[in-house]
């Protein structure tokens, strides 16, 4: 069943973003520590998303707690990092965010997303997998997107393919991702020059 959902793209609208990313060099080191527990290579090296979180820097109260709270979550949710994948690409094509998008293509990929696969979460069209975990877990991500919930015929259909565990981590992942997605569509946050020629969503 296909879920084509229509969510505007957003594309800057000017040559810079909005508020201008601290760099990498302010950096404090437990930051770091943090950051490298991140699961992977993706979002390290020349995939790391330092404009976005340059740009949370400008808090630097709140910058490290949500640091820890955002890594211990990849590493600690019940959900598997290729699964979160999957759901981040899809938050990511509805909420119209190529800064996401273009991040979590190669993590993606990393962790055994190929690329037929990620055609299908672009288009919202989930018969290729052949999990029926990842299937709900693609389906109730539209569902919160679209409908801002869970429909009642949805929630009976995809329920018993997930725990009540990984329902909520779920909803926290989304959470988190959309986060991402609005601070870097409303900063104009740009993509890093190593990411540019990732296909966009």
């Amino acid at each position: 069943m296909s879920h084509v959902i229509e969510y505007p793209c957003v594309q800057p609208t000017e040559h810079r973003p909005r508020i201008t990313p601290f760099p990498m060099e302010s950096m404090r080191p437990e930051w770091l520590a943090i950051l490298s527990r991140i699961p992977g290579d993706g979002l390290k090296g020349s995939g790391f998303p330092r404009n976005v979180l340059g740009t949370i820097m400008h808090n630097p109260e709140t910058f490290g707690p949500f640091l820890e709270y955002w890594v211990s979550s990849k590493s600690l949710m019940s959900l598997t990092v290729r699964e979160q994948e999957l759901v981040i690409l899809r938050m990511a094509r509805l909420y119209g965010s190529n800064y996401v998008w273009k991040h979590h293509v190669p993590v993606a990929k990393e962790f055994g997303v190929h690329d037929g696969q990620i055609d299908a979460v672009r288009d919202g069209d989930y018969a290729i997998f052949e999990s029926a975990k990842e299937r709900a877990l693609l389906t109730l991500t539209d569902e919160m997107m679209e409908r801002r919930t869970i429909t009642g015929g949805a929630w009976d259909e995809h329920r018993g393919a997930l725990s009540d565990r990984e329902v909520v981590d779920l909803v926290s992942l989304i959470s988190q991702y959309v986060f991402f997605a609005l601070m870097n569509n409303a900063i104009q946050v740009t993509v890093e020059e190593p990411l540019r020629d990732v296909q966009g969503i």
